[in-house]
């Protein structure tokens, strides 16, 4: 796999409020956060561009809703921004894809002449899947680091209920097997950007 000199690594609402289990319920892969912490690091060392998305949620019992603690990036987070030698980006949204925020970050990319991007963050089969398919249509050449994402179960129709697990596997099953996205694991972005 290649990993361009200026691919752009988009971290996906890696907020505080996704701690609040209480709210959303069981989730999978806690190894996430590390694997989100590795792709910043790595990102900042090779002077590669970086943007922090941020979900201001409009529903007023959610914990990502501004004004509220969990509306803020998670500690980690937090503590890299600014950190690194490339250009960074601060995008906020209140749908699911970071396409859909401001300032545009389908401009900001392109204006940068980035034509791959690496997407990590909070909730796999929400809004990574959604920045994904819409990167994928946008005709960005889009890598999912699946293991540095989570999501919790999910309820559907019919009573249908699917662990996290399986919501994500769904999810990347999805988008890799529909060619919106290559889904690759932490290890395998970190060899081919060193």
């Amino acid at each position: 796999m290649d990993i361009a000199e200026n691919a752009a690594l988009v971290v996906v609402d890696v907020q505080k409020g996704f701690e609040e289990a209480g709210f959303w319920g069981p989730r999978n892969n806690p190894g996430a956060d590390d694997n989100v912490a590795t792709l910043i690091d790595v990102w900042q060392a090779t002077g590669r561009p970086v943007v922090f998305v941020r979900h201001d949620s409009v529903k007023p019992e959610s914990p990502l809703r501004p004004g509220y603690g969990g509306n803020g990036f998670k500690t980690y987070v937090e503590e890299r921004r600014g950190k690194g030698a490339g250009a960074e980006l601060f995008v906020t949204k209140t749908v699911n894809s970071a396409f859909y925020g401001t300032p545009d970050l389908d401009a900001w990319l392109r204006a940068r002449g980035v034509a791959q991007v690496v997407l990590a963050g909070i909730q796999t089969n929400m809004c990574v899947e959604t920045t994904a398919r819409m990167g994928g249509n946008l005709g960005y050449d889009v890598v999912v680091a699946h293991d540095a994402t989570y999501t919790f179960d999910l309820e559907g129709p019919f009573g249908w209920r699917l662990s996290a697990d399986e919501v994500a596997r769904a999810s990347a099953v999805s988008l890799h097997g529909g060619g919106f996205a290559r889904v690759v694991t932490t290890g395998e972005v970190v060899d081919a950007a060193k």
